[in-house]
């Protein structure tokens, strides 16, 4: 007779308690890292809850490419430790992760891309960061299958080449972390709408949830798409719009491209799963909106889109269609750490369409703030109080195929 269900639950079921030191808001992968490493740090007093069940929001969402050839001295480092902890994450967790680094072509179609691409890489290569420019020549000899449009408009002409660009199994993020903040000793609560944030004297005090009322000294706002809303909770606003992005998988297909393609030019993205699906994505909707539904242009916008630089997809089914929620910052840099004026309630935010690359190091960095009390150095610069300063970081140029078009 099969087994049905696992002999061992992956996270245990456990009462709530009346009060704990740490609380999180968001059972995504951006709040089950931050309590996996928070009881690394020795904190064990922690309770995660979500609304739904852990990992089924943005997470759930997500196409999960792992790159860090970003544009700024604030990003590029940030997410470079990302990319670093990743490579090896499945070994920490004890869990196959199914991380593939098979590399990541950005492409361009005129002088001014190619410039922009450039830079990129001058400042990837800087800062450490494997990153360099091809030309046509050897865009074709990595992607044999991809036409280089000559004679049509947005020929390609250069790529940035990102050899440590992967892609890696978004749910298996999302158990390895869960897993891995049970076993030390954190509490995970699905199922668990948080419906107000108390706060006193300026500091925050708990939170009122389904299930009751629940007193922290630290709250951590990790909701994606729906930060604001949370944010607002707490008597605080955040800078930030909530946008869909759409993307769709076609049937699979047998083994021809093993590297992820962006254009920003064509406002899309590809890449090949090892099941033979070819993972198609681009630009977020451009209208703001909570709205998780499929529609039927964007899937034809990126048809289209791909076909220009696929022809040979002509004919091939999509098996599949998601919309997920981002929340954009009007830099596109995300929001971390501690907000002024309210002690103890703390942002992990403003992710937009790069969030689950970023979750390692932002879970590890958050995690040192709460644990500390100081906000390590890597991630001072993505302080919300840089909006009221005139310190933008402006990250949009180094996810384009992402931004809103």
């Amino acid at each position: 007779m099969f087994q049905l269900f696992r002999k061992n639950r992956m996270w245990r079921a456990r009462p709530l308690k009346s009060r704990y030191r740490v609380v999180i808001i968001g059972g995504g992968v951006h709040g089950l890292s931050t309590a996996y490493y928070l009881t690394k740090l020795g904190v064990k007093d922690i309770a995660v809850f979500d609304k739904g069940y852990l990992g089924g929001g943005a997470s759930a969402r997500t196409t999960a490419i792992i790159r860090s050839n970003y544009l700024t001295p604030e990003g590029i480092p940030f997410f470079d430790q990302s990319v670093k902890l990743y490579e090896g994450l499945a070994k920490e967790l004890n869990f196959n992760l199914l991380f593939n680094q098979m590399g990541r072509l950005d492409l361009g179609h005129t002088d001014a891309a190619v410039y922009a691409l450039r830079m990129r890489t001058e400042f990837n290569r800087i800062l450490g960061v494997d990153s360099r420019m091809i030309g046509p020549a050897e865009i074709k000899r990595l992607v044999p299958s991809m036409t280089l449009r000559e004679g049509l408009p947005y020929p390609i002409i250069g790529a940035l080449y990102h050899p440590p660009c992967g892609v890696i199994r978004h749910d298996a993020v999302v158990w390895g972390f869960g897993r891995g903040a049970d076993r030390g000793g954190a509490e995970l609560h699905p199922f668990t709408a948080v419906t107000a944030i108390d706060r006193a004297n300026g500091r925050v005090t708990g939170v009122e949830t389904g299930r009751g009322r629940v007193e922290a000294e630290i709250v951590l706002n990790a909701t994606a798409g729906w930060s604001s809303d949370v944010a607002r909770l707490a008597g605080v606003d955040l800078p930030l719009t909530t946008h869909p992005l759409q993307a769709m998988v076609t049937e699979p297909l047998k083994p021809f491209l093993d590297k992820t393609i962006s254009s920003a030019n064509l406002h899309a993205y590809v890449y090949q799963t090892d099941r033979g699906e070819v993972v198609i994505g681009g630009g977020v909707d451009p209208y703001p909106s909570y709205s998780m539904r499929s529609a039927l242009l964007p899937m034809e916008q990126l048809a289209g889109h791909t076909l220009e630089m696929f022809p040979c997809l002509s004919n091939v089914k999509v098996l599949r269609q998601w919309a997920g929620l981002c929340d954009m910052t009007p830099d596109y840099a995300p929001i971390m750490g501690a907000v002024d004026g309210l002690d103890g309630f703390i942002l992990s935010c403003g992710w937009g369409s790069w969030g689950f690359k970023a979750a390692p190091a932002a879970g590890r960095n958050i995690a040192a703030l709460i644990a500390t009390g100081n906000t390590p150095d890597i991630i001072k610069p993505f302080a919300l109080s840089r909006f009221h300063q005139g310190r933008l970081v402006n990250e949009r140029a180094a996810a384009p195929a992402a931004a809103i078009h």
